[in-house]
């Protein structure tokens, strides 16, 4: 059966499996939940009770936003990364997507997790580098200029399919790109519910 340009023969039976199960276990460490224990906070208890960089930075600080927004970023481009090296970019892409799975739902924390943002862009930083940085930076100027977190993120889940293909990319990474930006945003539902109320959370980026 073909579909996109590619059958299933062209996805090695098993290296393809390995390399989701790794990309999906490297998600699954998060680090919106280790940086706090690390600092003696159980962050499922203090804010919006989301393991994720944005809820960490209001709730401890900007370090420990930050050092969390990095780690979720590098195991995204880890995953990626695992994808590419065993299988192909095809395999890379679906790998993103399963770390960002990993980090919505990681095995290691109860399935309980984030939001996933910071992953997908990590991924992107791997697969399409330039790209990822134009997302990333435009993800930081957003949230300077609105101080809402949501907004920047249902942004860059909004232009990540588009940009992808503005970079070349067709047929299955495509697939796997709105796998993981859906999923992204399909967790953002309590945000986009409250933007529309007017009660979203803020962040403080002075």
């Amino acid at each position: 059966m073909t579909l996109l340009g590619l059958t299933l023969l062209d996805f090695p039976a098993v290296e393809t499996p390995i390399a989701l199960a790794i990309a999906y276990l490297i998600g699954s460490i998060d680090f919106g939940v280790i940086v706090p224990r690390l600092l003696g906070i159980d962050i499922y208890e203090h804010g919006s009770g989301n393991p994720g960089a944005s809820n960490v930075m209001r709730t401890i600080g900007k370090k420990a936003g930050a050092a969390v927004m990095l780690g979720d970023a590098v195991k995204g481009a880890a995953a990626a990364f695992v994808g590419s090296w065993l299988v192909g970019d095809v395999i890379g892409f679906w790998c993103g997507f399963a770390a960002v799975a990993g980090h919505v739902f990681p095995v290691w924390h109860r399935f309980r997790g984030g939001r996933g943002v910071a992953t997908a862009i990590g991924a992107v930083l791997w697969l399409e580098p330039w790209f990822g940085l134009i997302l990333a930076l435009g993800w930081g100027t957003t949230v300077v200029a609105t101080k809402t977190a949501s907004i920047a993120s249902l942004g860059a889940m909004a232009l990540y399919v588009p940009g992808y293909a503005v970079f070349g990319w067709r047929g299955w990474p495509l697939v796997a790109a709105a796998a993981s930006a859906g999923l992204v945003i399909a967790r953002h539902a309590p945000n986009i519910r409250r933007l529309i109320g007017g009660r979203e959370q803020t962040v403080e980026t002075a």
